[in-house]
């Protein structure tokens, strides 16, 4: 239908509320607009010391949008940006960390699951190796000895780099930062809260809120032997490289890292209340999970016709940005071409070289593939994937079921998840066989409750009041506009535990008690004991004299 061309004839009244509707949209704008304004000169350093390509990639999105919004960004990260902007100044840490000479990968394809707490002790260990190696960076260094720089804010990827804390002190200024792997304990602490351990399982787990009676013994063992040695033994070790690149150029004491953990005003967590546990929670803990789907765009031309004829669908085929499929070992490689060959679907499979050898006619491959536009269609029956969170979170978004191979780190946590929430089914690497491959494939698209679960979750991952990458920049820019939001911050962060348990009146109570009660009914008793010997001597007395 063409709209009217007619002028409608409001009551009188009815345009006057309209034309007051219309003065204070026009105020409420100005107002936005103002306020935008405010933040327009904002200058922020961006800091994404880890050196891992995934990583970066999700935090380029935050990057981005600021830049878009008008802020001034000074970026320190490992990977050059595809987009210069105006705005814009890189510190690229130059040469980047070399993760597979102190992990090779091929102990990675090789490894199964890991002990909870020898991922504990390999993140801190990373932690600390790349934090000092991006310090030394000749070009962070000269940022750490200016004297004429200034910034607003810094936003800092919170992935085990603590001594870029210091930072903050170091140009006067708020911290934000932003948790790739979802929820830690030290986050809940850092801003007053106390992670309980009941039904709140470790960062490492993939427990529910349900947690068996062993299961909270473990969950338990495992948190108080990470807060324990994180504070103790970690955080020192952090503090040391803090003192080290900071020392001299900060004037007076440095603070301890673990205090200016205590004082960052805002944490955006890679995190989602549609897949992950409700926990509590304080103002400045803000979810964005999915900050890095976008709407899908159109794929290259080869790519876009080989999902449009595939009649019996694609499967996709995707290890991330880290483990690449040329790393596998050769036997593997060919087991999962021999397994493709068997499937009545196509196959796009993200391999990093041009060729493979012998290509089964129905799989293409290529060095690079845009993962969120390939999800998005709706000839993808099924993804296979490492169980990395961003992919993961990808997968759920566009509603495909998932195979997960996890390799290391937080993937088994995320496929145990997946597999629990009836979207997903998983292998081991180093175990699986043609045809087990070709059955949980086969299984995944064809039985129907695994693309209804995945209909589901996706469904309400996407229920958002607003996109989480818009809510993440809102919550950045009122950062900056409150300096620091110090109303945001609860005391509960700066409390000693004994205060924060009320141990300190529970002990006053027990005394008080122990005052009232307890000493009052020793002296009862003892004075009803010297009066029962009393009148027992009075008795005996009396009897001798009878006698």
């Amino acid at each position: 239908m063409q709209p009217s061309q007619h002028t409608l004839n409001y009551p009188q009244n009815l345009k006057g509320s309209k034309m007051q509707l219309q003065l204070r949209s026009l105020i409420g704008i100005c107002l936005l607009a103002m306020c935008g304004l405010s933040c327009n000169a904002a200058r922020i350093l961006f800091m994404g010391p880890f050196p891992a390509p995934s990583h970066w990639m999700w935090l380029e999105h935050f990057q981005r949008d600021l830049l878009k919004r008008g802020h001034h960004v000074t970026s320190v990260n490992n990977h050059p940006t595809k987009t210069p902007h105006e705005n814009l100044t890189e510190i690229i840490i130059s040469p980047s960390f070399d993760i597979p000479k102190h992990f090779p990968k091929k102990n990675i394809f090789n490894m199964q699951f890991a002990s909870d707490f020898q991922n504990l002790q390999m993140w801190w260990q990373i932690g600390l190796m790349t934090t000092e190696h991006a310090l030394q960076d000749a070009q962070l260094k000269r940022l750490i000895d200016s004297k004429d720089e200034h910034f607003d804010l810094v936003i800092l990827e919170q992935f085990f780099h603590e001594a870029f804390l210091m930072f903050g002190k170091k140009f006067a200024c708020p911290v934000a930062t932003i948790g790739t792997m979802g929820y830690a304990d030290n986050m809940d602490h850092a801003m007053g809260l106390v992670t309980p351990w009941s039904f709140i399982p470790h960062l490492l787990l993939s427990h529910t809120d349900q947690m068996t009676f062993s299961q909270r013994v473990y969950n338990t063992y495992l948190s108080l032997y990470d807060a324990i040695m994180r504070r103790w033994y970690y955080l020192p070790k952090m503090q040391q490289l803090a003192e080290k690149y900071f020392g001299n150029v900060i004037n007076g004491a440095l603070p301890h890292v673990h205090d200016l953990e205590r004082n960052i005003s805002l944490m955006l967590i890679n995190s989602h209340r549609s897949v992950d546990l409700p926990r509590p929670s304080m103002p400045g803990l803000i979810n964005v999970g999915g900050a890095h789907i976008q709407t899908a765009k159109k794929l290259p031309t080869d790519m876009q016709n080989f999902l449009d004829n595939a009649t019996h669908g694609v499967v996709y085929f995707s290890l991330g940005s880290y483990m690449k499929s040329t790393d596998m070992p050769p036997e593997k490689t060919a087991q999962i071409l021999q397994a493709f060959g068997k499937l009545k679907q196509k196959v796009l499979w993200k391999y990093e070289n041009a060729s493979i050898g012998q290509l089964p006619s129905n799989v293409m491959i290529s060095k690079w593939m845009p993962q969120n536009d390939i999800l998005a269609h709706p000839n993808v029956k099924l993804f296979i994937t490492h169980g990395g969170i961003f992919g993961t979170q990808e997968g759920i978004y566009w509603g495909v079921p998932m195979l997960c191979i996890p390799l290391y780190g937080d993937q088994h946590r995320n496929t145990i998840k997946s597999v629990r929430e009836g979207y997903a089914r998983s292998l081991v690497f180093s175990k699986f066989t043609v045809d087990e491959m070709v059955q949980n494939i086969e299984t995944l698209i064809y039985e129907p409750q695994y693309k209804r679960s995945a209909l589901e979750v996706s469904q309400r991952f996407r229920d958002n009041a607003i996109h989480p990458l818009d809510e993440a920049s809102f919550w950045i820019e009122y950062i900056i506009r409150h300096r620091g939001a110090r109303h945001l911050k609860s005391q509960g962060a700066f409390m000693p535990l004994y205060q924060y348990l009320l141990l300190d009146v529970l002990g006053c109570a027990l005394l008080a008690l122990l005052l009232t009660v307890y000493l009052p009914w020793r002296m009862l008793r003892k004075v009803h004991k010297m009066w029962t010997a009393n009148a027992a001597t009075a008795q005996a007395q009396r009897a001798k004299k009878q006698l």
